[in-house]
């Protein structure tokens, strides 16, 4: 499947872009004020993304943080915290350990999600956010090719096309 998005500056033009298509028998989709919102049409939020993404990397850092903490703390037999005695010592070398899985966590999966898991849905949603209208064709390369040659007669301000290659 190709995916072909063209953006435009107001709704007039989107409208005018979606008719064109609609007259070669080229199904579209309008996103914009009025129209289809970026949630609908499944465009990822790269917020939500990272979330998940710290939440799953938590799931599996914290554990083993407390794990790591508490073994290096049995192995090494550093007495750091007097005053927790030496079965403490191994329980807040643990939860230290798990601290510092939680960071981890945020940083490796919140961090890196929010930098490489968007790629083109942050700015297309901030254009939708500013008051354009995007243009969506889905098909087949031919398709895609064709439905560009009709939009570039709007003088569109982006066309990128995407072939998904997670579908073979």
């Amino acid at each position: 499947m190709n995916y072909l998005v063209a953006v435009l500056p107001d709704r007039i033009q989107a409208e005018a872009a979606y008719l064109a298509l609609e007259k070669e028998s080229i199904k579209s989709t309008i996103l914009g004020k009025g129209y289809k919102t970026a949630d609908e049409f499944g465009l990822i939020d790269p917020k939500e993304q990272a979330k998940k993404q710290a939440k799953l990397m938590a799931f599996w850092l914290v554990p083993f943080g407390f794990f790591a903490g508490f073994t290096f703390s049995l192995i090494t037999g550093l007495d750091t915290f007097a005053w927790a005695g030496e079965i403490g010592n191994h329980i807040v070398g643990g939860i230290l350990g798990a601290i510092s899985g939680a960071m981890g966590s945020v940083v490796v999966g919140g961090g890196v999600g929010l930098i490489a898991g968007s790629g083109d849905a942050l700015p297309y949603r901030n254009r939708l956010d500013i008051g354009k209208y995007l243009i969506v064709v889905q098909g087949s390369e031919t398709l895609t090719r064709q439905a560009t040659r009709i939009l570039r007669q709007f003088e569109p301000e982006n066309i990128q096309g995407y072939a998904d290659t997670t579908s073979a």
